[in-house]
């Protein structure tokens, strides 16, 4: 262990702070006998001394002859200093030529450039330009509220050297924090939905960090949402500090004395338009407020998922990630948001491909949401006008989905060629309901008598009412599995369905071919597909062998179905 003790009023350097393990400020000349004989006791490897002229010798001369090993970084003369006789001495500064190096990876922060998508925006009669978020040190727009909240924590007391910082996180916040805290010798705990991709668990894992998964289809207040957890944790670990980026004022004004100048600067003032996807409402309140200070004039347009709250929905669960709420946090100012547009999963999803296909930027879903957004502006633009999107972040924390086909293909987002689910659905077609189902809260008495009035063996367990979303699918009832439940338990028909339902039926894509519905009915009675992350059927193995039942005799299919 080394110990960095700071004579007087000096600010100690980067590169210092990262050798040590503790620091320790005196007043000086002396050191205080108690003090003393804290680090006696510590036995520390070596004590590190900087500090004011005059204060810092003779600080490190007293703890020599204490009998602890000392180096003084100071840039000034003290060759001769007998009282120094055994003393290392080092400079303090770096005294050959400048050079362009960081001292810490957190002076990278901010400073981002701007991109012009000349391709995607071709139909623009304006520019549109992409503030690269993704090039910050973290690889995120969250980087800078991360920063600027643990700083603020830090100078309020609230986080102290050896804490735990505990924070809910779709995974960017949680590296920019994970950043922080290496940093500066804090450990983190961080809490996630489900639906995040498992590259973002992964890299805050390899942060050192601890993550903790919850599910995302639950309401804010519900004990397992990741809401509650990550309080109920701050609460119960000592010494913790949770940032709560929903509420905490540095998150936005982080935005104000960064982002929102570097756009003002970049574009020399001429932006008229700024888009960006909402989650904690930090980076467009804090970005549009210091715009808005500038040129009252500048539009400021959120783009949202559709089911967020902030375009209308309930907070129904989306695919999308790192964008959009189910609640409205103290962070977004509603007042500096002129407008929000709704976009679906499909249209941020294509729209984040077709970037990265065409410009060679390989960009995010919220990134596809914002640019989506932005370009549904055509219409009320002119060639004096500037559209800034935000790009929060890269699309290499995607790869498992966005950019996978076969997950693309799975959430019914692409479309094979030839014979298609949807088609298999559409030939389906008579008068039953789309998606026939049950709630968790009904009893097991309600669906057989569901199954019974149309004539099927499973139902889907749901939520919500149509239209759906795919998470709000929880589980899934048979007629074989009630029928011998009921002969065994008197008592089962009566009991809700939550308490007798099994996992939910297997999924597929409306788009995916129809060889694929089948090789998954070999292994379940019956599938729920899947139209841009809608459940919009169900097909059984009985639908599927009427639809090859019917294809023209000249048309070949190689696909097999077993029972």
């Amino acid at each position: 262990m080394e110990v960095l003790v700071i004579a007087g009023q000096l600010k100690a350097p980067e590169y210092l702070l990262a050798r040590v393990n503790r620091v320790v400020e005196v007043e000086g000349p002396e050191v205080p006998p108690p003090v003393l004989a804290d680090l006696r006791s510590r036995l520390p490897k070596r004590a590190l001394v900087i500090g004011e002229t005059g204060k810092a010798e003779r600080v490190a001369a007293q703890l020599h002859r204490s009998g602890l090993p000392v180096r003084l970084h100071t840039d000034d003369d003290v060759n001769g200093r007998r009282e120094l006789a055994g003393v290392e001495v080092l400079p303090l500064t770096d005294r050959g030529p400048k050079m362009e190096v960081a001292g810490s990876l957190l002076e990278l922060v901010g400073n981002t450039p701007l991109l012009r998508l000349d391709r995607v925006g071709r139909d623009l009669p304006c520019p549109l330009l992409a503030k690269l978020e993704f090039l910050n040190a973290g690889g995120s727009v969250k980087d800078r509220p991360a920063v600027a909240m643990i700083d603020a924590a830090e100078r309020e007391g609230l986080l102290k050297p050896g804490g735990t910082i505990v924070e809910g996180t779709s995974g960017n916040t949680g590296v920019g924090l994970a950043i922080v805290a290496a940093r500066r010798h804090y450990k983190c705990i961080f809490v996630m939905p489900d639906k995040m991709a498992p590259e973002k668990i992964a890299l805050l894992r390899a942060y050192g960090a601890q993550v903790v998964v919850c599910p995302s289809a639950v309401a804010p207040d519900h004990p397992d949402s990741y809401y509650s957890v990550t309080a109920r944790l701050a609460g119960e670990i000592p010494g913790a500090y949770h940032p709560n980026q929903y509420a905490n004022p540095a998150n936005p004004a982080a935005h104000v004395a960064t982002t929102g100048p570097e756009i003002w600067r970049q574009t020399a003032g001429r932006v008229t338009h700024f888009v960006a996807g909402i989650g904690t409402g930090g980076t467009i309140s804090g970005i549009g407020q210091y715009l808005k200070s500038q040129n009252p004039e500048i539009q400021i347009i959120g783009a949202d998922p559709e089911g967020s709250v902030y375009s209308g929905g309930s907070g129904r669960p989306y695919l999308v990630e790192g964008i959009g709420e189910d609640f409205w946090p103290t962070t977004y100012d509603p007042n500096v948001v002129d407008r929000v547009v709704m976009v679906s999963d499909g249209d941020s999803f294509n729209t984040a491909r077709r970037v990265s296909v065409e410009e060679g930027l390989l960009v995010g879903g919220s990134a596809g949401t914002a640019i989506w957004a932005g370009l549904q502006l055509q219409a009320e633009l002119g060639p004096d006008d500037v559209v800034v999107t935000l790009v929060p972040d890269s699309g290499r924390g995607y790869l498992s989905k966005l950019y996978n086909d076969e997950w693309m293909a799975d959430h019914g987002f692409l479309r094979s060629r030839g014979r298609t689910i949807g088609d298999l659905l559409e030939k389906k077609g008579g008068s039953l309901p789309e998606l026939i189902h049950v709630h968790p809260n009904e009893t097991a008495r309600q669906a057989i008598e569901i199954m019974a009035e149309y004539g099927v063996s499973q139902l889907a367990v749901v939520q919500a009412e149509p239209p759906l979303v795919e998470a709000e699918v929880v589980g899934a009832v048979h007629e074989r599995d009630l029928m011998h439940r009921a002969f065994a338990e008197g008592d089962i028909l009566d009991k809700p369905v939550r308490q007798v339902m099994g996992p939910p039926l297997p999924t597929v894509g409306s788009g995916e071919a129809v060889e694929v519905v089948v090789r998954r009915l070999e292994e379940a009675t019956a599938v729920v597909v899947i139209d841009h992350g809608h459940p919009v059927g169900v097909v059984t193995r009985s639908d599927a062998l009427a639809f090859l039942a019917s294809l023209a005799t000249g048309e070949s299919l190689e696909v097999s179905l077993h029972d």
